[in-house]
């Protein structure tokens, strides 16, 4: 087993083919061994993190890159019960969501964008596709800055994507207006337990240079291989429909979850928001 105490033992842990060798200047760096050897908590302890930490890690997570300084990106804190309650019960799939002592949502906001236009008397000229998908991406970059701040605090957290299984709901619940939408939502609190450092696809399969290279069968049986030898999946997904696999790994798995139809609703949901998505 590799050495996860160096940030070149983190990385062949994380990828198992690591080959590069970090220079001095970034062997010990501790954020990069932070950054590398993090993981997802789902499990925290019941103390609530002071409110000003939580803004400030909001602040920090908001100081991200923005594509051309748009800034289409918000972050809403839910601490209103009422509302807490229900993103809970609209959420109660995922058991762990009603006991993270705290959630926020990630909002892409093509709204301020549009009300510059209308206050400075210059015409929207780029309503298309790509009016949402910055403002998504932007909120997808601060979501990763969060998490990053949250775990260099020592906070633990979990991203929540299933957020935009009731986007309809969740907007009117949250009084999202035309061009504002929910990314997704984020648990967090104390870790209770630590994070596992999960194996993730070689860097041969995901790590390009200059041209793109697909992937092969056999690299991801391997992946699947290598990574139950880790951490292996605890239950199969959907066994009623699927059965079960003797050799049920990463694939199997991510197989299985997008073989049933899921938030088929969102584009007309997008564009039910204003979005043109030509």
């Amino acid at each position: 087993m590799a050495d996860t105490k160096t940030l070149t033992g983190i990385l062949q842990h994380r990828f198992g083919d690591f080959g590069a060798a970090p220079g001095p200047e970034i062997a010990d760096n501790a954020t990069l061994k932070r950054m590398a050897s993090r993981g997802v908590v789902r499990r925290f302890k019941p103390e609530r993190l002071p409110q000003a930490l939580v803004e400030t890690l909001c602040a920090v997570a908001l100081s991200s890159p923005s594509k051309s300084d748009l800034q289409g990106r918000d972050v809403l804190i839910v601490d209103d019960p009422a509302i807490r309650a229900r993103i809970d019960t609209l959420l109660a799939d995922q058991d762990w969501i009603p006991k993270a002592p705290h959630f926020i949502i990630f909002l892409g906001n093509n709204r301020r964008q549009r009300q510059v236009h209308d206050w400075r008397g210059h015409p929207f000229a780029n309503d298309h596709l790509d009016a949402f998908f910055n403002a998504a991406v932007d909120a997808g970059i601060a979501l990763s800055a969060f998490v990053t701040a949250a775990e260099a605090a020592g906070a633990g957290c979990c991203p929540v994507s299933v957020i935009r299984n009731h986007a309809t709901e969740v907007s009117q619940l949250l009084g999202l207006p035309d061009h504002v939408f929910p990314v997704a939502g984020m648990g967090f609190g104390w870790p209770d337990v630590p994070a596992n450092i999960s194996a993730r696809l070689p860097l041969a399969v995901t790590l390009h240079r200059n041209r793109f290279q697909d992937c092969t069968r056999e690299a991801v049986a391997g992946y699947d291989k290598r990574r139950n030898a880790i951490f292996p999946y605890r239950s199969q997904r959907n066994v009623a429909k699927f059965g079960t696999s003797a050799d049920y790994g990463w694939s199997e798995e991510k197989a299985r979850h997008y073989a049933v139809p899921e938030r088929a609703d969102f584009g007309a949901f997008v564009r039910a928001k204003g979005f043109k998505l030509d």
